[in-house]
């Protein structure tokens, strides 16, 4: 399992990149951004295939 749980709920390629980027950035607004970020990615991306099962 070499992938962080959250790309169960963000599907797309560039979704996945924005989250890795936004993750490694530090503070606490940072954090809230991530948060945010996560919460609209996974509502938009709710009736998209997960590319990870076959």
């Amino acid at each position: 399992m070499g992938q962080p749980s959250v790309h169960r709920w963000i599907k797309t390629d560039c979704g996945r990149a924005k989250y890795a980027e936004l993750a490694n950035r530090p503070g606490p607004l940072a954090k809230l951004r991530l948060g945010w970020f996560v919460l609209i990615a996974a509502l938009r991306d709710a009736q998209l295939p997960n590319p990870d099962q076959s």
